[in-house]
């Protein structure tokens, strides 16, 4: 388990930086509360909606970048199973000009871990764990401590229907993350997306209660050889209709999870 020790510095986790102009945007911030030198950003995972802001640190401060291994994958021209880097740049280019432009582009990390790695700022231990394949094959969230706030990245997505619907994806493994951050009894909680809260065992709980619904609900189809539509059609998702997101992703959550539930029970009967 990598460890770097520093004197008390800026540090900071990423939510969300979509774009160039937010990542300003947060320096800008950051500023106002500190002028102490910026020492480290740490990404909770490489996807297009977290990493294009990292241009303004890169750019404009001397912070080193710090992220799982495999976020080593996400290139331009290197196709990962989730997002091809250099497709997805050009997509948001379409979607989000001028704020995402020609000159923007996917800034890699400086040091990767690969299952552990802990920061020491003067008083304060960052310690950053692996929680994937689970949403991305890059997850990681980061405990700070003794204030116990964590960051989750988007393992939790507190109040929110999280997006699982991707070939990285892997609930059993996203389970086994939430089980492991439990542990570390977190009292706060920052999430990729979602509200930040000072429940977070409850947070947590949201997250695992709605992948074990959707896996519970999608073995039983699996199990009885049901077709996806018609098992889709049968659920009932009367608790979760309503919260955001759902209309996006719940359908294609649970198309992923019967996928995911199907290869398994063939790999069980192989003789």
């Amino acid at each position: 388990m990598p460890d770097l020790s520093s004197p008390p510095t800026a540090s900071w986790c990423s939510t969300r930086w979509e774009t160039p102009s937010l990542g300003w945007a947060l320096l800008q911030e950051i500023r106002k509360v500190t002028d102490k030198k910026i020492r480290y950003v740490v990404l909770s995972h490489y996807h297009a909606d977290h990493i294009y802001g990292l241009q303004a640190f890169r750019d404009h401060t001397d912070a080193i970048i710090v992220a799982q291994e495999r976020a080593g994958e996400y290139r331009d021209n290197e196709e990962t199973a989730d997002e091809k880097a250099s497709q997805r740049l050009d997509q948001r280019r379409a979607a989000l000009s001028p704020w995402v432009d020609g000159n923007t582009r996917v800034v890699p990390p400086d040091i990767a871990f690969r299952d552990r790695m802990t920061i020491a700022l003067g008083d304060r231990r960052l310690t950053l764990i692996y929680a994937g394949p689970a949403h991305s094959s890059s997850d990681m969230m980061m405990m700070v401590e003794p204030d116990g706030v964590l960051f989750a990245g988007d393992i939790v997505q507190n109040g929110r229907i999280p997006f699982m619907n991707s070939d990285d994806v892997s609930t059993t493994q996203w389970l086994n993350a939430l089980s492991e951050v439990e542990k570390l009894d977190p009292k706060f909680i920052i999430p990729g997306h979602g509200r930040t809260s000072t429940e977070a065992k409850q947070a947590i709980a949201s997250t695992r209660d709605y992948i074990q619904y959707l896996r519970g609900t999608m073995a039983k189809a699996v199990q009885s050889w049901t077709d996806f539509d018609a098992a889709y059609d049968q659920g009932d998702w009367s608790k979760y209709r309503d919260m955001p997101a759902f209309a996006n992703n719940n359908r294609g959550n649970a198309y992923r999870i019967y996928l995911e539930l199907e290869q398994s029970q063939f790999k069980a009967d192989k003789p």
